[in-house]
C-alpha cells in the first residue's frame, strides 16, 4: 500500500531536529575534552606561561556549547524545513512512501 506524506508540523519535525543534532554533537565532545586536557599541559616559555592553560580552557567551554548550538541551529533549520516541504508539496505532491 502506498501512501504520500502531504503535510509534516514543523514544530514537532523542529523538536525531533534539534534533539537528533544535539545528541550528534555529543560524538565531538571527547575530541575537545582531550584537547583541553593536552592544551592545559602544554609546555609553554615564559614569554606565553599559562597560554596551554587557557587555550585548554577555552576549548573545553567551546566543547561544551557545540551540543546547544547544534541543538538550536538544528530546531530552526528543521522548522523552516518542514514549512519549506510543506509549500512544496502542495504545489508537486508530497513523498510517497509503501507501507504494510
Amino acid at each position: 500500500m502506498t501512501k504520500t506524506i502531504k503535510r509534516i508540523a514543523p514544530l514537532q519535525f523542529a523538536k525531533i531536529s534539534g534533539v537528533l543534532y544535539a545528541a550528534m554533537a555529543l560524538i565531538f565532545l571527547p575530541f575537545f575534552a582531550l584537547m583541553a586536557v593536552i592544551g592545559a599541559f602544554a609546555p609553554s616559555n615564559q614569554e606565553h606561561a599559562g597560554a596551554g592553560a587557557i587555550a585548554g580552557g577555552l576549548m573545553l567551554v567551546v566543547g561544551l556549547l557545540i551540543p546547544v548550538v547544534y541543538g538550536v541551529l538544528g530546531f530552526i533549520i528543521g522548522a523552516i524545513g518542514a514549512a519549506v516541504y510543506n509549500l512544496i508539496a502542495r504545489w508537486v505532491g508530497g513523498i510517497q512512501v509503501e507501507v504494510e
